[in-house]
């Protein structure tokens, strides 16, 4: 990994930095994406070399370190670059890793939310400007997370209390406003995210996101630029 570059941790081929990946390369910045959830020992790059650091959702919990050792290290990286500093995004099992490294507790599969509801803004920030009315948005998790000592959360949805948080130069959400129009095709057609579904669930998730789309894109570009022009001031700093 090249010096200054952003590191994106990706868990699962399907599970894609989409719209930061967009935001990232609008701004010249170079990133490298790394998939070491399996790996016992995987060779990551020093704090130092990094300007920014992205943590890309999964099926597997923050925790479950028996089955995915290199969630280990994901969670020690998380902690470091925060604490340097570094401007950090996790997404979904992202927001959960970030949150847990920074002594949150976890809780599995009681709160299921799938499909497209609405957020609502707990404190203004400007890492994720949300208005006063709701705003609806991509949700795919079992799991939850509080959010960590020290953080804000900034957004509630019904069934999910941490939806977003703050800390420091890190910003959590559990929910997905990476997902482009050629991303969620292809979790419509990934069966590990669809599986048991039925047909008229797909056709309303379809649906709702031509419904909602044009509405996250806006709050997408928004997070996403400002995540980049923070990564590339950071790079800058250090030089």
């Amino acid at each position: 990994m090249a010096q200054s570059q952003v590191l994106i941790f990706q868990h699962v081929p399907w599970e894609k930095p989409g719209r930061i990946a967009y935001s990232l390369e609008d701004c010249g910045l170079d990133y490298c994406t790394l998939s070491v959830a399996g790996e016992e020992n995987p060779d990551l790059p020093e704090v130092a070399d990094l300007s920014g650091l992205v943590i890309m959702g999964g099926p597997m919990g923050a925790r479950d370190f028996d089955a995915y050792p290199g969630l280990k290290a994901e969670n020690r990286l998380a902690k470091a670059a925060i604490k340097a500093g570094i401007p950090t995004i996790g997404v979904c099992l992202g927001h959960q890793i970030m949150a847990a490294a920074l002594g949150a507790k976890v809780k599995s599969g009681d709160n299921q939310e799938i499909g497209f509801f609405p957020i609502s803004r707990q404190a203004r920030d400007s890492y994720l400007p949300l208005g006063k009315q709701p705003q609806t948005v991509l949700h795919w998790h079992g799991d939850t997370v509080a959010c960590p000592e020290g953080g804000t959360l900034l957004a509630s949805s019904q069934k999910t209390k941490n939806q977003a948080f703050r800390y420091g130069s890190a910003l959590g959400m559990q929910f997905h406003l990476e997902v482009d129009s050629l991303l969620f095709e292809e979790w419509m057609s990934t069966k590990e995210m669809t599986g048991g579904m039925k047909k008229s669930d797909i056709s309303r998730l379809k649906d709702d996101f031509d419904r909602y789309s044009s509405s996250i894109q806006l709050l997408a570009d928004s997070v996403f630029s400002a995540f980049a022009a923070r990564c590339m001031t950071f790079m800058r700093d250090k030089a």
